[in-house]
């Protein structure tokens, strides 16, 4: 099942994706698509929707969070060999965690702010997890029982606020709309293999970011287990799972954005979502 929220925001209404692609509204069976949706059991319940009776909702809408009210943003670093490489660092011997503040989501087509003073903002296609049911001390071999669905996420960086200077990783993410992510919840029973989706990532029309999840140097299977042994994961929590080689950082000489671009992001099953770089404003 594909599941979504659309509308302005504050105004947003739970939809779902119907076999055609058109966006069904499916507010008079529930209320949203939050953690409280999300395990199997609630999730099923979804699937017994008739959705050829539900109203068809206008193409043009806004695209919201496919998720509301994300509590944690835990994602993965340079858990890519050839993006670590490209980045001049050492390939990990455990996943590299970090955080994205909760205000860097927003919906999958919103625009994305260059923060002030911002010399180096750049992109990145990950594969997204959203936890379906609470996850502590789970192993490797039940991890993805624990997984709601996926969607594709853009971990929206600037390379100056995480680099340089004290070097802060989070300072770097946590802009506001760092962290469009969509279009869908795509439930997990509907990939096969989560270790074999193509990826991408264009700036105004020119592939720069191609890949395969096959390549990750830690499964999506041992994220969720190695995670969950130092935090408790909860239903709606969002993993971004690290990126293929292609960020603007890695180019010679660098490339970066600038407002008035345009990014166009997706994954193999999982859709495509896009972004505009605007400026922020104090």
């Amino acid at each position: 099942m594909k599941l979504l929220r659309f509308g302005e925001s504050g105004s947003e209404k739970p939809g779902a994706m119907d076999s055609a692609g058109q966006i069904r509204d499916i507010s008079a069976h529930v209320s949203d698509i939050g953690y409280q949706q999300l395990d199997d059991s609630s999730l099923e319940q979804l699937r017994q929707i008739d959705l050829a009776a539900c109203p068809v909702v206008d193409a043009t809408v806004r695209l919201a969070e496919p998720v509301s009210n994300v509590r944690k943003v835990v994602c993965i670093g340079l858990n890519y060999s050839d993006h670590a490489a490209e980045s001049g660092m050492p390939i990990p011997d455990e996943p590299i965690l970090f955080m994205k503040a909760d205000t860097s989501l927003c919906g999958p087509n919103d625009d994305v702010q260059k923060p002030l003073g911002s010399t180096k903002l750049d992109w990145e296609v990950e594969l997204g997890i959203v936890i379906g049911k609470e996850a502590r001390y789970v192993s490797e071999e039940n991890a993805l029982d624990y997984v709601a669905g996926y969607c594709v996420v853009n971990d929206v960086s600037e390379r100056a606020f995480q680099l340089d200077g004290t070097g802060q990783w989070v300072k770097g993410k946590s802009h506001d709309a760092f962290c469009p992510f969509g279009p869908v919840l795509t439930t997990r029973d509907e990939i096969a293999d989560v270790q074999a989706l193509d990826m991408w990532l264009d700036v105004d029309g020119e592939r720069m970011q191609t890949g395969n999840t096959r390549t990750m140097i830690f499964s999506v299977a041992h994220i969720v287990s190695y995670i969950s042994q130092t935090m408790t994961l909860r239903p709606g929590d969002l993993i971004p799972t690290g990126t293929p080689p292609g960020v603007g950082l890695g180019f010679n000489p660098p490339r970066f954005l600038d407002v008035g671009q345009r990014m166009n992001v997706g994954i193999q099953h999982l859709g495509e979502i896009s972004q505009k770089v605007v400026a922020a404003k104090p």
